[in-house]
């Protein structure tokens, strides 16, 4: 018997693009990947995003310009998912659609993310679902992140302590202990201050494999002092983002030192190792494996380093679990969008520190 048909939109930190997934649905909510697709940002949008992040000339109308054109590029995405499969807009329960995020402040009660879900619906003939941050954000929670009650439902293991991490721009863990209940954070910088990094020295928009990483030397005292930022030693539920890991927080680590930029570069490589084992050391104890998702994944040199660090933990991607590293997220977002459409909750209050489970999304009818 044939189940309900979702797409789900993930464009995050690493501005990399829109991954799109369709995904069906049986009674279970466990999830048939039927197809996906990837669009890249243009440069020059990446840029513009990039210039977001932080106060600008009239933001307001700038922000807004840019909603309608990532709705115009999610849109895209969505039509050419539709023409590979050969489906038409009617067949589409909904789309779930992250959009962009801009702004993440949970601290000051607000979240952004961009890409106008109504004109989305308007270009697509297809129900969207959006903004799944803002009601935790109201409900006293963090609002990120949000995989982990997606990891908890399709990776979770009934004898064995898995850790499922996603290391996009930003790398969060998802730890799904046999025993005891869920815990989910982010643990720092994932991809994003080493691709800002080689995109100003080498114009390239990321390290593949780890390859100019691997040519440089650690440098001790800078990993010291990047590691000592009071972001790490904060306990769950935490979330972050560009506001704080940013280029302006590499420049001050920098500031008067004339390193090798590869140098740096694999120091960066070892912050995010460093991090991610630091977290799981403190909040995550008696982990037996991890499982790796996003660009972060394709990391040779990264997971070397983490698996180092871990020692005899075993170390895997979501490859080995039947769901891709490049789509988890994207997977997840119409598995929010179809508890939303059905009023469930899907929101984890141990994970944001909400005061309660919620309803995630704002619904935009076809």
């Amino acid at each position: 018997m044939a189940g309900a048909l979702f797409i789900g939109l993930m464009s995050g930190t690493s501005l990399d693009g829109v991954d799109a997934a369709l995904v069906e649905f049986q009674s279970t909510h466990k999830p048939n990947v039927r197809q996906t697709h990837f669009l890249a940002y243009p440069p020059e949008l990446r840029a513009q995003i990039l210039a977001l992040q932080h106060p600008t000339e009239n933001e307001l109308e700038t922000t807004a310009l840019m909603a309608n054109t990532l709705a115009r590029l999610y849109a895209d995405a969505v039509n050419q998912l539709l023409a590979i499969t050969t489906l038409s807009p009617n067949e589409i329960s909904a789309i779930g659609c992250h959009g962009q995020t801009i702004r993440h402040r949970p601290e000051l009660g607000f979240t952004l993310q961009i890409g106008n879900p109504a004109l989305l619906a308007e270009l697509t003939g297809i129900t969207v679902i959006s903004d799944f941050r803002s009601r935790d954000i109201a409900a006293g929670g963090q609002g990120a992140p949000l995989v982990p009650a997606f990891h908890q439902a399709i990776f979770s293991h009934p004898q064995l302590n898995r850790a499922v991490i996603n290391i996009g721009g930003i790398a969060n863990i998802t730890y799904l202990a046999s025993s005891s209940d869920l815990i989910g954070f982010d643990s720092g910088p994932g991809n994003m201050l080493l691709d800002a990094w080689i995109k100003q020295h080498k114009n390239l928009n990321y390290d593949a494999n780890g390859a100019w990483a691997s040519t440089g030397q650690l440098i001790p005292p800078l990993l010291s002092a990047m590691l000592a930022e009071p972001y790490f030693a904060l306990m769950p539920p935490k979330s972050t983002g560009r506001d704080l890991f940013n280029d302006a927080w590499l420049a001050e680590h920098l500031a008067g030192r004339d390193y090798a930029p590869e140098d740096v570069a694999l120091t960066l490589v070892s912050l995010t190792a460093h991090t991610i084992r630091n977290a799981l050391l403190e909040h995550c104890r008696g982990v037996d494996e991890v499982y790796l998702c996003g660009g972060g994944a394709h990391n040779a040199l990264l997971i070397k380093q983490l698996q180092g660090l871990l020692g005899d933990v075993k170390i895997e991607t979501t490859d080995q679990l039947g769901i891709g590293v490049d789509w988890v997220e994207a997977i997840a977002f119409a598995w929010l969008a179809e508890l939303c459409l059905k009023q469930q909750t899907a929101s984890l209050p141990e994970v944001t520190g909400a005061k309660g489970a919620r309803i995630l999304g704002a619904i935009y009818q076809r």
